[in-house]
């Protein structure tokens, strides 16, 4: 805060240095025209001179201190909601291109709240009331005139302002978001919609976002353009409310010009106001949005004192029921044992559970009833981190980022030496691929691994879980999207490489289990 508060003195300084300038020059040429003693001009002449180097050097160091106060400030705003994400992880009830919008453009509205609404206003404020005293000082009837129009100009313009756009400003937050996750799953989905020869549907529906948004930003500008002609309006009438009370005043021609002229300066002063006013309603509700996703119910609650970690690692879960919001029940009194080291096939049709039960293992989500025991342990006495520290998943839609496959193996141990590197790659049976491959493990993958295989992203992500070393491994649908033979070779290989961990394999295809694979087998239907 003392940052904002040095970067407002600074503004002041340098919005006073400009109407300074003005004034000082009016009157400078106005005495001059009398052709006094150049002495008595000395002291006005450096004036000017200090006044202009001073606006541009306070100007620039305002908006270096400023911007500095203003990034740090997003900064930790962004931290501060990125971790409340982290919390909240997985947001399955949120769009994705809605979520970035929230996580970046909406969380940008804290610069502009800064740097074009506090400050702009503050700075408008203090320069305006100070030159409003210059005037009544030169002339009392000429500075209670122009305060009068610096009130208006500080009031009911940027009432009136914000009045015609409240309604746009509020939808255009809304409307961005809108554009964002149609653009974010149309891009993601590019193939499937040229493939069904949906393009010209889904570049229809994009043009109807758009238009929306296109419409807000234009009802925005026309009242960015009302404000404006009327803070316009209200300086000209402080010029000439000058002009005319100066014009009776027994006064000196310098004095009546500075006057007259002095008012005009504020132009540039004010007119940040009419669109601070404007901009604050988008402010808050872009704000309000990030608001509404940091106070999303988390899905789990942490224990006020978490128990410590067991050493066994036997799961059981008994009479287990869990739900999503206000939904019925996706799994009803489900009671299976899972003892360290076995082997456990779930199955069921799409919609039975199967995912649900792999939240709940990972601690993602809340049973509503019964109970999941670590080695005799509940798991909502441990925390989530622990749970996760020891409990792995895979899921048939598992990240691969836009890097090397070195770098999307080091998300899992980020120490990893290369030896341990190729035994992760080479348990997953990826080992002679990669090294055949001409950049070894600093081969780029692509965006969403496109450059591998379904079978070859599988079983990159799977090295990753075995890098990342946990007991528990819940493998939700890892055959998805791939075809029945590599299907059944890649669970053959990811039973062969768990070893001794505990293996929860969550399918609606058993059948690609290989029949030497000692499982137990529970149905979800």
């Amino acid at each position: 805060m003392r940052r904002l508060g040095l970067a407002l003195l600074l503004g002041v300084a340098a919005a006073g240095a400009a109407v300074a300038l003005l004034a000082t020059s009016a009157w400078l040429i106005t005495a001059a025209s009398g052709q006094p003693p150049v002495l008595l001009l000395m002291v006005p002449i450096v004036a000017v001179r200090a006044f202009g180097v001073g606006r541009g050097v306070f100007r620039y160091v305002e908006r270096l201190v400023a911007h500095d106060a203003a990034y740090r400030v997003l900064g930790e705003t962004r931290a501060r909601v990125t971790g409340r994400l982290e919390k909240l992880a997985p947001l399955r009830s949120r769009r994705k291109g809605d979520l970035l919008a929230r996580l970046v453009l909406d969380v940008d509205a804290v610069l502009d709240l800064w740097l074009r609404v506090v400050l702009p206003v503050g700075v408008a404020v203090v320069t305006a009331a100070a030159t409003v005293g210059l005037m009544a000082l030169l002339l009392p009837r000429a500075g209670a005139a122009i305060a009068i129009a610096v009130l208006i100009a500080c009031t009911v313009v940027p009432w009136l302002t914000a009045k015609t756009a409240r309604s746009a400003e509020q939808r255009i937050a809304g409307a961005r978001g809108d554009v964002a996750a149609v653009t974010t799953e149309t891009l993601l989905t590019a193939a499937d919609i040229v493939a069904f020869n949906a393009v010209d549907s889904v570049l229809d529906d994009f043009s109807k976002y758009d238009a929306r948004l296109a419409a807000a930003e234009r009802r925005s500008a026309w009242s960015t353009g009302l404000g404006s002609a009327l803070l316009v309006l209200c300086v000209g009438a402080a010029s000439i409310a000058g002009l005319t009370l100066g014009s009776t005043a027994n006064i000196s021609g310098a004095v009546f010009a500075v006057l007259v002229l002095t008012p005009l300066a504020l132009a540039d002063v004010l007119g940040g106001i009419p669109a601070a006013a404007q901009l604050a309603i988008r402010v808050r509700a872009s704000l309000a949005r990030v608001q509404e996703l940091v106070d999303t119910k988390e899905p789990v609650t942490e224990p006020a004192d978490s128990h410590p970690l067991p050493t066994g690692r036997d799961l059981t879960v008994r009479l287990l029921r869990v739900g999503y919001d206000d939904h019925d029940d996706v799994l009803r009194d489900l009671s299976v044992d899972l003892p360290a080291g076995s082997r456990v096939v779930v199955t069921g049709p799409s919609g039975s559970g199967k995912s649900t039960l792999a939240a709940v293992l990972l601690r993602f989500l809340e049973p509503r009833g019964g109970e999941v025991l670590l080695d005799g342990v509940d798991l909502s006495t441990l925390e989530s981190d622990q749970v996760r520290s020891i409990v792995g998943l895979l899921t048939q839609e598992s990240h691969v980022f836009d890097t090397s496959i070195r770098e999307n193996l080091l998300l899992a141990q980020p120490g990893a030496s290369d030896l341990q590197l190729w035994n992760a790659l080479y348990r997953a049976r990826l080992g002679h691929f990669v090294e055949k491959l001409p950049g070894g493990l600093d081969t780029m993958v692509g965006e969403h691994g496109a450059r591998l295989s379904g079978g070859e992203r599988q079983r990159l992500a799977f090295a990753r879980l075995l890098l990342a070393d946990r007991d528990i491994l819940v493998l939700d649908e890892p055959t998805e999207h791939l075809d029945e033979e590599t299907g059944r070779a890649l669970l053959a290989d990811l039973f062969a490489a768990a070893g001794h961990r505990t293996v929860v394999l969550l399918t609606h295809r058993p059948e690609l289990v290989p029949p030497h694979v000692p499982r137990r087998l529970v149905s979800l239907t």
